[in-house]
């Protein structure tokens, strides 16, 4: 595959040149387009070097071959890491004032970009109406994560480590040669659960889990990029995490606190929805009883709380969908061994009611507070239908493959 790897003026530039040996070590022939401030940071010989190809930033050069024109025009996938603010503003209003403006304006191939910059260049009103108006007009969105930044800030806008980019990248053209059309799921209703929900003990305590809701988001994300109209409940996520579907056309965002919240939100969505996907942790359990003023040691009342369980949220909806409606439920579990987490998904699935159901291992360094996820789906009968790991919104990718196929 010929891949055109853009590289723009900011420090995340050296991860490019990890990203860049990772697509050729791949088998991918790959020619590296950096603007004149990405040389500040990284020199043209090494770009040379572990490309094998010359580089260059000039339209000026090898005229006679229009390489402004024919390097579009020949890749079949473009990457731009890192994509800075002012790289994401020149693409939105078409520029091309360099080699990797014409590219970009001369391409038909797939178009991915992992930003990189400061989080309030990220949040600043520009930057999201610039990104959102890409979106729009196809281009793929991969990160920012949340991380140290340059000068000790820290927050959203590091760029996505070059193997989560590559994923995420060769999966994205994998989908559109065997579709044709990444837009499968054009016009769809949809109603996704994200996050971790909080039951209230006092004004300041709560009983939750470490879910950051980063693969619900994902997953609608891959839903609205592929057409759908979403409708994301998410519970109890941070801005950051929460930040690129904010900003898509095609998602609506309602909030919830609690698993009764979450509850109510999700049944409101499911009236019109063609799919429900149940991606939020929701606490089985809730006070009995809700302090008005914090709870004291001196209280005793800590030592002892009563629960009562709360509603089974996705077996609700199962119970009560519409004709040709597909629910979908997740389950994380700790088991023992890969034999007991597949038994205990079957028996959840078929308890639960659902069409599909998939599980993933989490532990305390797996699956919660992740940028990585693998995962089972499984369908009638206890099916396995598909396996998948990478970072979450491959993995959100591969589930809504699944779930196209069971549609109708």
């Amino acid at each position: 595959m010929n891949i055109v790897v853009g590289v723009t003026g900011g420090i995340a530039a050296y991860k490019a040149v990890h990203l860049v040996r990772l697509l050729i070590k791949a088998g991918h022939e790959v020619t590296v387009i950096p603007t004149e401030d990405a040389l500040r940071f990284v020199g043209l010989p090494t770009w040379e070097a572990i490309s094998r190809k010359p580089v260059t930033t000039s339209v000026h050069e090898d005229v006679a071959q229009v390489r402004h024109v024919a390097l579009g025009q020949a890749a079949d996938l473009v990457i731009i890491a890192p994509a800075t603010a002012n790289t994401i503003a020149k693409m939105t209003a078409g520029l091309a004032d360099d080699l990797l403006g014409t590219t970009l304006l001369a391409t038909t191939a797939p178009v991915v970009i992992a930003p990189a910059m400061h989080t309030e260049m990220w949040r600043h009103p520009a930057t999201r109406a610039n990104i959102a108006t890409l979106r729009e007009r196809g281009v793929t969105i991969l990160g920012p994560a949340e991380g140290e930044l340059t000068g000790g800030d820290s927050g959203p806008g590091r760029m996505l480590e070059p193997e989560e980019i590559v994923d995420a990248a060769l999966a994205l053209v994998g989908r559109v040669e065997d579709d044709g059309d990444d837009r499968d799921l054009d016009g769809l209703q949809v109603a996704v659960s994200a996050g971790g929900t909080r039951e209230p003990l006092d004004p300041v305590r709560f009983l939750g889990n470490r879910s950051s809701g980063r693969q619900g988001v994902a997953l609608a994300l891959a839903a609205a990029d592929r057409g759908a109209q979403v409708v994301l409940v998410a519970a109890n996520i941070d801005a950051g995490v929460l930040a690129d579907a904010e900003q898509h056309p095609l998602i609506r965002i309602e909030h919830a606190g609690t698993a009764a919240e979450l509850g109510d939100a999700m049944r409101a969505a499911a009236e019109d929805a063609a799919v429900i996907v149940m991606a939020a942790a929701v606490a089985d359990y809730r006070p009995a009883e809700v302090a008005d003023g914090k709870l004291t040691k001196e209280s005793g009342v800590l030592e002892s709380i009563d629960l009562v369980q709360n509603e089974d949220i996705v077996a609700s909806l199962a119970a009560r969908r519409h004709p040709g409606q597909v629910v979908v439920a997740f389950a994380a579990e700790t088991p023992q061994d890969a034999e007991e987490m597949l038994a205990r998904a079957r028996r959840k699935r078929e308890r639960k009611g659902v069409d599909l159901l998939v599980v993933n291992e989490v532990g305390w360094d797996r699956g919660f507070e992740t940028a990585d996820n693998t995962v089972q789906v499984i369908g009638d009968g206890g099916a396995v239908l598909a396996r998948s790991s990478g970072t979450k919104r491959a993995v959100a990718d591969d589930i809504w493959d699944v779930i196209a196929a069971n549609l109708g």
